[in-house]
């Protein structure tokens, strides 16, 4: 047994034999429902940041603190063990979204039930079991080699979930403590565990509020049918033209043209996504979208405006046979590429125009949770993530991928000024965000192992 294939084997051993008290951690966490933004749910936040405070300083972390986020907070946690080492912030969150506890079939929302190798609770898998992922590596990695080979920053987000809309004004306020010459974001997804890809983007994202109006007032059908102003008809109109007759967006200025390139056109045809399996893991029922492009090209490389929500007229309690006064619509734009938020607002806001001419409407844009797309840079962290993956996922080779979703990497690497790569344990039919949220607990654990491999070759590999 050679001396890389005898530390990965102690490495592993390690991660299995601390197993069961993983599990119970991560369910105990899970227990705790911090969701974000829930004004009954604030202590419950706190109480969740207190938890994986004190994780961190059982971890050997001499120093761990809580930081404010109007409402919520943030958990700091950093180990500076070699002055001549390179230093990592880690970023991930321990907020989660909002519940339906009626919509849960297989346990409630924040009582974790262990079942066939998952997990199953809100967090489960986004985020707490990344985080806790890391804390594990870190374990085991100690465990085999003394001490961290690299000086580690943590900064777990308080409202991620919410868009992070105090994110910036934490990073300036503590600017000094959150330097770095690399910084690694664990809050995405793996395509496969079986076919492991190193992530390198993630696309950027705006929301937007349309609100159409039609009547000053509320007004009986049968008074007015006919010849009121429906808002919701006009609502629906707009969301039709979002797409053309083939099923491309049909906003001017969201093309993308440079989106993606060769390089990435490559990396993403390697993976060998096939639509029927994509729609199959995600539960998505059939494959649609922008043509010419495939599966991943759309879903990590290609801009996108989705409905998330449209409310109008009685959606509860008994009908009342009216005209509403106002429809609604919550969209949700996806940005790829090197397209700006900003800029992007201002083409949706000329056509939304265009379209309702003569029409009162409310448009409004979330400019303060924003945030644009992130493509690693070259970089030979990279590469030592790949090799470290390999490792932990006893692969062959790693392939290169992209994240559907979004998350502050911009601004991260902006006010750090170092370059962001990204390591997540989800996986897509994890059910993010939706009922009977779950993850698969050995993905965790080869998670674990990869992030022990990786720092201990990091400094070798940027040196």
């Amino acid at each position: 047994m050679d001396g890389a294939t005898g530390a990965a084997a102690q490495l592993r051993g390690v991660v299995s034999s601390r197993r069961a008290r993983f599990r119970e951690e991560l369910a105990e966490w899970v227990r705790i429902p911090s969701i974000a933004g829930d004004a009954e749910r604030v202590e419950a936040v706190h109480r969740s940041a207190a938890y994986l405070a004190g994780r961190f300083r059982e971890g050997g972390f001499p120093r761990v603190e809580v930081w404010s986020q109007a409402d919520s907070a943030a958990v700091f946690a950093e180990w500076m063990a070699r002055p001549d080492a390179p230093t990592v912030l880690v970023y991930s969150h321990h907020d989660v979204r909002a519940i339906r506890p009626e919509l849960w079939s297989v346990t409630a929302p924040f009582e974790p039930l262990e079942r066939d190798g998952l997990l199953f609770g809100r967090g489960a898998s986004d985020a707490k079991g990344q985080v806790l992922t890391h804390l594990a590596g870190l374990a085991a990695h100690v465990a085999v080699d003394g001490e961290p080979a690299v000086n580690l920053r943590f900064l777990i987000d308080g409202e991620e979930e919410l868009g992070s809309p105090h994110l910036a004004t934490v990073m300036e306020t503590h600017a000094a403590d959150l330097q770095a010459d690399l910084v690694l974001f664990s809050d995405t997804l793996l395509l496969d565990p079986d076919r492991p890809a190193v992530c390198t983007s993630v696309r950027g994202m705006i929301g937007a509020t349309l609100t159409v109006h039609g009547p000053e007032v509320d007004v009986h059908s049968g008074t007015v049918s006919g010849t009121s102003p429906n808002p919701i008809h006009d609502l629906a109109r707009v969301i039709a033209a979002l797409r053309d007759d083939e099923g491309r967006l049909a906003v001017p200025g969201l093309e993308a043209p440079s989106s993606p390139d060769g390089r990435q056109r490559a990396d993403f045809a390697e993976l060998g996504v096939e639509p029927t399996q994509w729609v199959a893991l995600t539960e998505t029922s059939r494959d649609e979208g922008e043509p010419g492009w495939t599966v991943p090209e759309r879903l990590w490389a290609r801009p996108w405006i989705e409905v998330i929500s449209v409310q109008a007229g009685d959606t509860e309690g008994l009908p009342r046979a009216v005209i509403p006064a106002t429809a609604t619509a919550e969209l949700s734009i996806r940005l790829a590429g090197d397209q700006d938020p900003q800029e992007i607002a201002g083409h949706v806001e000329r056509w939304v125009a265009d379209r309702l001419r003569g029409i009162r409407f409310d448009l409004e844009f979330d400019h303060v949770t924003a945030e644009a797309p992130y493509r690693t840079p070259e970089h030979p962290a990279v590469d030592a993530l790949a090799a470290a993956m390999e490792v932990g996922f006893e692969v062959d080779r790693v392939g290169r991928m992209g994240n559907g979703g979004g998350g502050p990497a911009d601004l991260l690497a902006r006010r750090t000024g170092a370059p962001v790569l990204f390591f997540g344990t989800g996986l897509p039919n994890d059910r993010w965000h939706a009922p009977d949220e779950h993850v698969r607990l050995d993905v965790l654990e080869r998670g674990a192992v990869t992030l022990a491999e990786f720092w201990r070759r990091l400094p070798a590999a940027i040196r």
